[in-house]
């Protein structure tokens, strides 16, 4: 796994393997959820609309909403409300503005009930309108407050003594003064348009013209997130976290796969791969202390991450793997003195295989010719974290069993170490895997079809060791 590419079939192997620990983690997540909303109290969200007639740049629509959600204005809102143990500081945490499209200021009161956030939008609206149009019409220097109606007068002057020019001239007499009097007429009727449009593009009148476009729409729903998305999201996070969790902890795992690094740790050559048909239920690992039984309730005591056995052939084909080992043993060999066939503790499918050896070195196909038999087997188990073998007593060496994926080299290292301090020599390596497929029944083999594992301390000739 820690080489292999993360594909969806590795993602629906941890779903379907650990469902039960899933189920658990999600229902934990989904109660952390609804704690949390409990937590955090229902709010309601709900917005006013205000216009600003004239032209405006984006950066003056933005200089208004912060504005609208300025402490002078929240205050004032706060005092009008009146609601107690809330403060204009509690409440600016609770008012947003935006400049939507189209001259308007968005205004948004968030709150706990559905008619206290209305409350809030419409009375921020009000207060800010009312701000807004006060800064618009004060000005702290009298000259250019007075600029605009000193200019009205000067226009209106203006205009007079251009009647009185008028009136003055030669009416209709010349055609000078025809030209004269047109020519005043179109210069007092210039004066008249300019002072409108600049009564138009005074500041002071857009600002003092803002509308509020209606109170606000009382929420129908709360704001999010609701304490349904709370749920959702804790039962989501939750399941995620385990996955990655298992992904992780798989990618990160140091436990050998390969043939190749397996005869690496131990030392010595691979003299096959034996095939051990797979039980409809997987034998679990047996305890009685409470973690045993919480980890056999999750679904946990197994592991995951084991490839899915292949399609297995018939059963001549896996008997005809454990003689070709059998073979190679007799044939490594000096002499036919036994040998101690060691397997890992809680290896199930080694120790299977190394019931299937034991009972095909039994039977011999040439116990009485001139060439040498089968050597004599004798299966023990032997602790990973503490390793002790025995020792060496007719047994000429030491041939190991296991099943790929399952140990580190380190662990590989000190069960070569243990056969070595035991006197034993490592001849060779055997690796078990399970297949798919019910074995066929043979005339020498159990009713089931499948050759129990031989307990540890009986050898193959049938005596106890």
């Amino acid at each position: 796994m820690s080489d292999d590419t993360i594909r969806l079939a590795t993602i629906g192997r941890i779903i379907r393997r650990r469902r039960r620990l899933l189920t658990v983690l999600t229902l934990v997540g989904a109660l952390a959820g609804y704690g949390t909303s409990l937590l955090l109290p229902p709010r309601y969200t709900t917005s006013a609309s205000v216009l600003l007639p004239g032209a405006w740049e984006e950066r003056e629509l933005l200089t208004q909403a912060e504005i609208a959600t300025s402490s002078v204005v929240v205050d004032r809102a706060a005092a009008t409300l009146g609601w107690s143990g809330v403060s204009g500081s509690e409440l600016r945490d609770r008012v947003n503005a935006e400049a939507a499209d189209g001259n308007i200021i968005t205004i948004s009161g968030t709150a706990e009930t559905p008619e206290r956030a209305q409350r809030l939008s419409d009375q921020v609206a009000q207060q800010y309108v009312t701000f807004a149009a006060r800064i618009a019409g004060d000005n702290a220097d009298p000259e250019t407050a007075a600029a605009p109606e000193a200019l009205r007068k000067m226009v209106a002057q203006t205009s007079r003594r251009i009647t009185e020019l008028a009136e003055a001239a030669d009416p209709g007499r010349t055609v000078e003064s025809v030209q004269t009097r047109t020519e005043l007429a179109k210069l007092r009727t210039a004066l008249q348009v300019a002072v409108s449009k600049l009564e138009q593009a005074d500041p002071a009148t857009n600002k003092a013209n803002m509308v509020v476009m209606g109170p606000a729409a009382r929420p129908a729903g709360e704001a999010p997130p609701t304490r349904m998305q709370l749920i959702v999201g804790g039962a989501l996070l939750f399941f995620l976290i385990t996955v990655i969790g298992h992904l992780t902890a798989a990618r990160m795992s140091r436990r050998l796969r390969s043939e190749a690094e397996i005869a690496a740790a131990l030392g010595s050559a691979l003299l096959g791969t034996v095939d051990v048909p797979g039980e409809p239920r997987a034998r679990r690992p047996k305890g009685l202390g409470p973690r045993a039984r919480i980890r056999r309730l999750l679904g946990v005591d197994m592991r995951w991450d084991t490839p899915p056995p292949q399609v297995s052939g018939d059963e001549a084909g896996r008997k005809i793997r454990y003689r070709r080992v059998c073979a190679r043993l007799r044939d490594q060999l000096p002499s036919p003195a036994g040998l101690l066939v060691v397997v890992p503790d809680g290896d199930e499918i080694a120790q299977r295989a190394a019931g299937h050896l034991v009972a095909e070195a039994r039977r011999d196909p040439s116990p009485s010719s001139s060439s040498r038999g089968y050597p004599a087997l004798r299966v023990v188990g032997v602790s990973v974290s503490q390793p002790l073998i025995p020792d060496r007593d007719e047994e000429s060496g030491a041939l190991v069993v296991l099943s790929a994926g399952n140990w580190t080299a380190a662990e590989l290292a000190g069960i070569a170490e243990a056969c070595a301090d035991a006197g034993h020599k490592v001849v060779g390596i055997v690796v078990a895997g399970t297949v798919r497929g019910r074995p066929t029944p043979s005339a020498d083999d159990s009713p089931d079809g499948a050759t129990p594992a031989v307990p540890v301390g009986v050898d193959a000739r049938g005596g106890t060791a």
